[in-house]
């Protein structure tokens, strides 16, 4: 049984205008211990999918259609105050930039206490225990007497260790990682990256992780899911969508990483930007930016589909579609 299951949730955002479909008919899961990487530029539906599974959609934005199911409970319909003891105990965020997660004025003893306390059964000399634990856990020296010392004592790597234990303080059993190594260096970032692994590996936990960066999707994740203008583009095991991509867009942002075999004067790039939401194209989102679009792209939209050993939403991989002379699927 899947741990996570987000089946055709559609996002909207109401506007005096109109309504905009931030996310259109999402669909996928995840399994206890698997870390699913989704990917894509920005303003594809990443952090806003991540956002809608913890619940923390800014209004006027709302779920307007799909399921999530947790564990089998559907948790995207969950009053208000019921939706608050899911998040922190049975679902952990951990965020971009770790000053926005940390109370400044309170120490990270104080605020990993207040977090493991709220949401199990400890008394306090115990909830300091387990932070201390939690901060050895993540990496951080001298844990018994850095529990006192407050954010900004902490460097940038470290802080993002200790977002990481406030993410696990309660033992949950999925973690949502919005992009936790951007702005992190080279070093820090390969550290942080054995953490969440380890994480997956001794406690069973699941982690979605959100990044731009394909090098730490090639290192961290079991599975890759690339979105694009809100949609589904490809999902399928890491390595077979990063070595043989089935969707165009997956493999132009394979094409703009760097080859350090290869001489070029000029790195590839996918030209055009991705659509407005209030403008995104009928048929397949990619038509306009894609060199391999066919008059079914510009009036059909194609939905997840089997393209060898992962799914893409592309026409080229239906049989029924045809293709002009010179373009192979």
């Amino acid at each position: 049984m899947s741990l996570l299951e987000v089946k055709n949730l559609v996002v909207e955002f109401p506007h005096r205008r109109g309504t905009l479909r931030a996310l259109d008919d999402i669909s996928f899961a995840i399994a206890p211990g698997e870390i699913l990487g989704v990917v894509g530029e920005s303003g594809a539906g990443k952090s806003l999918t991540g956002a809608a599974i913890i619940g923390l959609l800014e209004p006027p934005g709302r779920v307007a259609g799909g399921e999530i199911r947790l564990h089998g409970q559907r948790i995207d319909n969950l009053p208000y105050e019921e939706m608050r003891k899911v998040r922190g105990r049975k679902i952990g965020a951990i965020f971009q930039d770790p000053l926005t997660s940390l109370n400044p004025l309170y120490s990270v003893g104080r605020q990993l206490i207040e977090t493991i306390t709220t949401h199990l059964p400890v008394n306090q000399a115990e909830a300091r225990k387990r932070a201390i634990r939690l901060l050895q856990d993540t990496g951080i020296p001298a844990a018994e007497q850095r529990i006192d010392h407050f954010p900004h004592q902490f460097s940038g790597g470290m802080r993002q260790r200790v977002v990481i234990a406030l993410a696990l303080a309660a033992e949950p059993q999925l973690i949502v990682a919005d992009e936790p190594t951007t702005a992190l260096d080279v070093s820090i970032q390969a550290q942080i990256i054995t953490l969440l692994k380890t994480i997956c590996k001794d406690r069973g936990a699941a982690v979605m992780l959100i990044t731009h960066d394909m090098g730490v999707i090639a290192e961290t994740c079991d599975r890759v899911a690339v979105m694009y203008a809100g949609r589904m583009a490809e999902i399928g095991p890491v390595h077979e969508v990063i070595n043989h991509p089935a969707h165009p867009y997956t493999a132009g942002l394979m094409a703009c990483i760097p080859d350090m075999s290869q001489d070029r004067e000029r790195l590839h790039q996918i030209d055009g930007a991705m659509p407005r939401l209030n403008a995104i194209p009928t048929g397949c989102a990619y038509n306009p930016r894609c060199d391999r679009v066919v008059d079914r792209c510009h009036v059909e939209r194609p939905n997840l589909m089997p393209a060898g050993a992962t799914r893409a939403a592309c026409w080229l991989h239906d049989a029924s579609t045809v293709l002009t002379p010179g373009m192979a699927a």
